[in-house]
């Protein structure tokens, strides 16, 4: 690898669809190609690739799990030595974590992408396969742990024994370009909702279908997104007599205008990472309606001005009903809330700067 550029080694799981894999493979491909010398590795298949990825070398090792890969990950990293490797999501900072000890001159750094203690009361296979005790040592191991949210970085230090010194907060940025609606809820027609995101425990969406199905007024709502709760939540729906009121869409590239023609995202979450969608849908102009729960809520919706945030369902009904009778939120105020604090240049910035003193930091070992 060239020896007067950063070079710095991305990893993750795969490019199928999800927060982790869209952050970290943006990050990767907006670094200054004058100061880092930037290679992707895929643990899993390329077929699986759902993001466009533009002058970025991507190796793929095509495993069918993220274990699978240690053999040809380790050999890599012996191979072409790098200052810096970044992974993300739990099972694989583990793994890598776990084999840094082998690498002295290279700067390991974790990209933690859940609140994992309140993940794991609601995701019992992420507790079951990665114990609390592997986590904390592999994060003794990293040399940097970025954390997304407040939330999250407390987490950390807290409940895995990380230091705060070995910790940075750098929230997600906008990583698309999206055009600003201009219509805002018209009372004449029904009100439409929309959630994306995946369809599993942690994502609340039970919860908030309790709540609809209280609603005394005409209201849409569209879910995008799949997974393993599927039929529980459309048995819900249908037990509730919803149905007649759901679109639902498995995937869409075309996320932007699902956003722009609804009048509110709900968020149904527990625990959230940093949730990328509540951003986008901001910068739409669509406002949000979310559950609290920790991972970035606080840091992203200022009350009044892009959403609002519900203690309980009976404060989630009374929002909903509030804002059917009168809907305060303008799109341009909105979308302003969310550009200036997650901007792309502005974190873009931020994980430069990081992963320059680190490399900074290795010339001296």
């Amino acid at each position: 690898m060239n020896n007067t550029k950063t070079n710095i080694i991305f990893v993750l799981p795969s490019l199928a669809a999800g927060g982790a894999e869209r952050i970290l493979s943006y990050v990767a491909q907006n670094l200054n190609s004058k100061q880092f010398n930037v290679t992707l590795l895929i643990t899993g298949y390329e077929k699986d690739t759902v993001y466009q990825i533009e002058n970025l070398n991507i190796v793929y090792f095509n495993k069918p799990r993220v274990l699978k890969a240690f053999g040809s990950l380790f050999q890599f990293f012996r191979k072409h030595k790098p200052d810096i490797v970044v992974s993300s999501i739990v099972h694989l900072n583990t793994m890598i974590a776990l084999m840094s000890p082998y690498f002295r001159n290279t700067k390991f750094v974790s990209r933690e992408a859940n609140v994992l203690t309140v993940l794991n009361n609601h995701n019992p296979y992420t507790n079951s396969a990665f114990p609390k005790a592997m986590i904390v040592l592999a994060y003794k191991l990293v040399d940097c742990i970025i954390c997304q949210s407040k939330d999250m970085q407390k987490d950390m230090i807290a409940n895995y024994k990380v230091p705060k010194t070995k910790t940075v907060l750098i929230n997600n940025p906008i990583t698309k370009v999206f055009n600003l609606k201009t219509a805002t809820h018209d009372t004449s027609r029904p009100m439409k909702f929309i959630t994306i995101g995946r369809l599993s425990k942690e994502k609340g969406h039970e919860r908030i279908i309790k709540v609809l199905a209280q609603l005394n007024f005409p209201f849409q709502y569209t879910i995008i997104g799949s997974g393993n709760e599927k039929d529980s939540i459309f048995e819900m729906l249908d037990n509730k007599n919803l149905t007649k009121n759901i679109k639902y869409i498995s995937f869409t590239k075309n996320v932007e205008t699902y956003l722009a023609e609804s009048d509110l995202f709900l968020q149904g979450s527990y625990v959230e990472g940093f949730p990328n969608v509540l951003i986008e849908s901001c910068v739409v102009g669509t406002p949000i309606l979310a559950f609290n729960a920790p991972g970035g809520l606080d840091e992203i919706i200022e009350p009044g001005k892009n959403g609002y945030v519900a203690d309980t369902e009976a404060d989630y009904l009374k929002y909903l009903n509030q804002l059917y009778n009168s809907f305060p939120f303008n799109p341009e105020t909105v979308s302003q809330v969310v550009k200036n604090k997650f901007n792309s240049h502005k974190i873009i910035n931020e994980y430069t700067n990081l992963f320059l003193k680190l490399s900074h930091k290795n010339q001296h070992v």
